[in-house]
């Protein structure tokens, strides 16, 4: 599958399968966001593996949604602040890096035929003290990793009908 294709086919999962993600797919998405650039190469993440049930029912108290509480495994994305570039006027990469780090992640997922979601808008406070995480570690992704039980919504440029209309390329590109 050429990149292109690999992109269309990416997309929010909120269906999986009870299947679990076999360890070969987990080794070689992970790899893939270890190959993730990040500012300076200082790569200031962490990445929790969570598949046990006592901390996926952790993370399911900082996300109460019934789809989420449905994936196999999870994947929590950390910022490490104090491993963090900063710019010359102050500017931290933490989250530019992650968010590259986990799209890595993501893309990784779906060449390997496993479906994934970004969810941002979780307890983080809960998250950090859940997991005892340090002052300097902030919980900025949690990723559902597993099989989709669902189906991938056309995007509009396939189906003009399918939802949330992405802006054409002259409205992005100047």
């Amino acid at each position: 599958m050429d990149f292109l294709e690999l992109v269309k086919e990416r997309y929010s999962c909120r269906a999986y399968k009870a299947e679990p993600v076999e360890s070969e797919k987990l080794d070689y998405i992970l790899e893939c966001v270890r190959f993730a650039p990040s500012a300076v190469n200082r790569q200031p993440w962490r990445f929790y593996i969570v598949e046990n049930e006592a901390d996926r029912a952790k993370l399911q108290q900082c996300y109460q949604r019934e789809w989420f509480a449905g994936a196999p495994m999870y994947i929590m994305a950390t910022v490490l602040h104090d491993e963090e570039w900063v710019r010359a006027d102050g500017k931290h990469h933490g989250d530019i890096d992650i968010a590259i780090a986990v799209e890595h992640l993501c893309l990784a997922a779906t060449a390997q035929g496993l479906a994934t979601c970004w969810v941002c808008n979780f307890d983080a406070a809960l998250c950090k003290q859940l997991f005892g995480l340090s002052e300097s570690e902030e919980p900025a992704v949690i990723i559902p990793l597993g099989y989709a039980a669902d189906k991938r919504k056309k995007h509009v440029a396939d189906d003009p009908m399918a939802g949330h209309q992405r802006k054409s390329r002259a409205e992005i590109v100047k």
